[in-house]
């Protein structure tokens, strides 16, 4: 290909991921501020509170800039992210990234904690942010399903919370400090429930780098490059290590993830747009609808068109 094809391409990419985010910026998307629309970089409220302040109305399906752990003690229903429907039950926590689509149907009131931060409070509290990418609570897209929990791991989860709410609420002096090391230990003591990691701490460290690398390029050419070789390629590494590591740090491959941004872009698109199934395909990065319809079946199951009749 002559550099004359690749400014073509580069041009025609930059504009389908342009048209891409015009078509997201349809979706809802709740900022974390306060009643004055003051921007805050931490908050936590009670599932029954915000129950009551609604009436138990449930809202559209909506994306959030911030970073949301939900503790479920009492609930019934459903919990919506990114188009998997997940029970909405007792003993649950979710851990939801900034620009997850979800949406919470409620059959009775809930009772637990909404915890909400910014990526901002992670730096303000020198939490790196690779800290949150090790811990690989807050996986992105895809099948992102909650931690369920027994009675002992709820209490001690609830006693953080409780522990969080009361100081961010109090007048104490370095009340965010104190909150932001009570998130941290409640995100560790989460992770010690799940705890996917391998055991070698270099292993980790260099394991998170390239995972953190990986998402990035990820999400700037997911409408342009399809294969993981082309990403391996960036980050030097084979494509044979690049998804035995990222599997070992989030349990799917970096195809799998890959292939998940790609599948929940278009669902955001067949949900949120008139575009037809042509163009969407176009925008990302398909040259032949056919080539779209026949990868969005072999991710799915079913084609775009039966997703689109079924929203």
């Amino acid at each position: 290909m002559n550099r004359k094809s690749c400014n073509i391409d580069r041009i025609l990419n930059q504009k389908n991921r342009t048209a891409y985010n015009q078509q997201m910026a349809s979706i809802k998307t709740y900022k974390l501020t306060d009643e004055t629309e003051n921007q805050i970089v931490f908050d936590i409220k009670k599932m029954e509170d915000i129950y009551d302040k609604t009436g138990g109305v449930v809202d559209t399906p909506h994306r959030h800039d911030f970073y949301i752990i939900l503790l479920v003690s009492e609930a019934k229903g459903t919990h919506i992210i990114d188009f998997n429907e997940f029970a909405l039950q007792d003993h649950q926590v979710f851990f939801l990234s900034p620009g997850q689509v979800h949406q919470i149907k409620e059959e009775q009131k809930s009772y637990g904690w909404v915890i909400t931060f910014s990526p901002q409070f992670l730096a303000k509290n020198n939490i790196d942010y690779r800290f949150i990418e090790d811990i690989s609570l807050f996986q992105d897209y895809g099948h992102t399903p909650p931690l369920v929990l027994n009675e002992l791991q709820l209490k001690q989860l609830s006693a953080y919370s409780s522990q969080i709410f009361d100081t961010y609420y109090s007048d104490s002096k370095f009340k965010l400090e104190a909150v932001g090391a009570l998130l941290k230990l409640f995100l560790i003591y989460s992770n010690n429930i799940c705890d996917i990691h391998p055991k070698d701490p270099q292993q980790l460290h260099v394991g998170s780098v390239i995972l953190k690398e990986y998402k990035n390029l990820v999400e700037e050419h997911f409408s342009d490059w399809h294969k993981v070789q082309q990403y391996a390629e960036a980050l030097h590494v084979t494509p044979d290590h690049l998804n035995r590591t990222i599997k070992s740090l989030i349990g799917k491959t970096a195809k799998e993830y890959l292939q998940s941004r790609i599948i929940v872009a278009a669902k955001r698109l067949l949900s949120f747009s008139d575009k037809t199934t042509k163009e969407i395909g176009y925008e990302l990065g398909f040259t032949e609808p056919a080539n779209f319809s026949n990868f969005f079946k072999k991710c799915t199951s079913f084609p775009p068109s039966h997703f689109r009749q079924k929203i």
